[in-house]
Parts: structure tokens; C-alpha cells; sequence
């Protein structure tokens, strides 16, 4: 009898039978990739239809006058508002030079504001005695309703940027205070033994372990934290100023402009977006390393 025959299949047929082989991982990877980017798309679609949306419904029904437009206004009316500030100035000044003044006493408040709820908040996370003798002052203030500090900060240091910038300064500190006191004494307690094991001081554990760890809290509270602060230069601003946007809004409100006010709120709309998506940029350069969550791109 003739020997049996043995066919040993090939390896084309082996992946081709199995499904499987070295493609069949990158094949996955870019059908994944391609559907992550298609549903970028949709989303970015949809919110730019959605925009469009109400912004035409708004441009016809107060055309139609279903809302009055001299109360309402209407999108074209706001167009060619920041259109003649761009190109003709405010009354106030260059447009720019306005933007340019609120966004500076925005970026110093919120810098004061970080860094001193940064600080105090590690060290009192840190330092147990600190946060019981300071904690219930802490909480009075934060109990306040902070706008109605902007008139006294007027009163003490009047119509300059001073006043807005220890606005924007209140409205920062407490919540990123906050998030940096729970990151810090969120951390891991293994990490801090471990570090104390291998002879770390309780400097090179604060600045090596601890601040690390609450790295990601503080950055949560700074996406928010960045819109306080242009709220505090903006009611500062509003209440008594000589330049900046506040003043535009003020002026507007004054002379019954109703184009004026939204022209000046779709601005700080932009700038606020625009500082958002700085933020996220930084966030992401910074967290490389952190695995993205469910359904998030990274």
C-alpha cells in the first residue's frame, strides 16, 4: 500500500482559514482608527448644522418679528456690529486693545489665583494642623458670594485693572484650592511609605509624589477655572472701567445696543473656547502617558 499522503497547508491558507495572521491586528487597528475619525466627523458635522440651525431660526423669527428685534436683535445685526468695532473701533478704543484688556486682567487674575490655590491648597492637604486651623476661614469665605466683592475691590482699588484682577482672583482660587487640597490627600499612601522607605524628606515627597499625583485634579479645575476669571474681569469691568469688554457691554446696555451686548458676549465666547482648547492641547501633551477613558479620544 502506498504511503498516506500528508499535506501540510501553507501558511497563506493558514491565515486565510483561521482569519488571523499579522494583518488581521493592523487591519482591526486602521477600521478602528477610520471609525474613531468618522465619528469625529459626524459630531463636528452635527455641531456646526445645529449652529446653523439656530442661528437661521433666530434671523427669522426675529425678521418675521415672532420676537422683537430691537430687544432680541438678530444674528446679521451682531455680524455687522463686531464687524464695524473691527474695522472702525469702539468708542472706547481699538477693539483689539479692548479684548487685549480683559484677556490680560483675566490671565493675571487666573495666574494669582492658581498658583495661591495651588500652594495653599498642597499644604494644607499636606500639613494636618494648617488645614484644621485654616479650614473653617476657608470655608466662611468661600460661603460668600463672591461678584458682590467687585464693588469694594472698586472702592479700594479703583478703575484700573487692579480691581478686576483681584475679581478674577477670588472667583479662581476656591475651586482649584480645592481640587489641589483633595488631590493631595488623595494619594496613594503606598507611594508615600515607599518614597519615606528609600530616605525621601518630606520636601522630596511633597514635590515628587504629591504634586505629581494631584497634577491631574488641579488640571480639571483649571478648564473652569480659566471662565471664572474672565467673568471676574468681565463684572469688575462692567461695574466701572475705562476700557475693556465689560465697558463695551455696559455702553451697549446704556444706549439700548442689543447688538452691542451680544457682539461682546459672542467675542468672549470665542476667546473662552479658544483658552478651553489651549488647555486641553497642554493636558494631552502633559498626560500622554494616561490611558484614554471609554469612549474618549486621545
Amino acid at each position: 500500500m502506498p504511503p498516506e499522503t500528508v499535506t501540510v497547508p501553507s501558511a497563506t491558507t493558514a491565515k486565510a482559514a483561521t482569519g488571523k495572521g499579522s494583518g488581521g491586528g493592523g487591519e482591526r487597528t486602521q477600521a478602528r482608527a477610520r471609525a474613531a475619525r468618522n465619528h469625529r466627523i459626524l459630531v463636528y458635522a452635527s455641531r456646526v448644522v445645529l449652529l446653523i440651525a439656530l442661528i437661521g431660526m433666530w434671523e427669522w423669527l426675529a425678521r418675521t418679528a415672532v420676537i422683537d428685534p430691537f430687544n432680541f436683535s438678530m444674528p446679521s445685526r451682531i455680524w455687522d456690529q463686531m464687524r464695524q468695532w473691527a474695522l472702525h473701533g469702539t468708542p472706547q478704543g481699538s477693539l483689539w486693545e479692548q479684548i487685549w484688556y480683559t484677556l490680560y486682567e483675566a490671565l493675571l487674575g487666573w495666574v494669582i489665583g492658581v498658583t495661591g490655590g495651588v500652594v495653599l491648597g498642597i499644604a494644607l492637604g499636606r500639613i494636618r494642623f494648617l488645614a484644621e486651623v485654616l479650614g473653617p476661614y476657608i470655608k466662611v469665605l468661600n460661603a460668600l458670594p463672591r461678584i458682590v466683592l467687585a464693588p469694594i475691590f472698586l472702592i479700594w482699588f479703583g478703575l484700573g485693572p487692579a480691581s478686576k484682577v483681584a475679581s478674577a482672583v477670588v472667583l479662581v482660587f476656591f475651586p482649584v484650592f480645592f481640587n489641589a487640597f483633595q488631590g493631595a490627600r488623595e494619594v496613594d499612601r503606598n507611594l508615600v511609605s515607599n518614597a519615606r522607605i528609600l530616605g525621601a524628606s518630606n520636601r522630596q515627597v511633597t514635590l515628587q509624589v504629591v504634586i505629581p499625583s494631584a497634577t491631574s485634579w488641579i488640571f480639571t479645575s483649571l478648564h473652569v477655572s480659566f471662565g471664572f476669571a474672565l467673568i471676574g474681569a468681565i463684572v469688575g469691568e462692567y461695574i466701572g472701567a475705562t476700557k475693556g469688554l465689560g465697558l463695551l457691554v455696559s455702553a451697549s446696555q446704556g444706549t439700548f445696543n442689543a447688538a452691542g451686548v451680544y457682539a461682546a458676549m459672542v467675542i468672549l465666547a470665542v476667546v473662552a473656547l479658544l483658552a478651553e482648547g489651549l488647555l486641553s492641547f497642554l493636558e494631552r501633551r502633559l498626560f500622554r502617558w494616561k490611558p484614554a477613558e471609554p469612549g474618549t479620544e486621545r
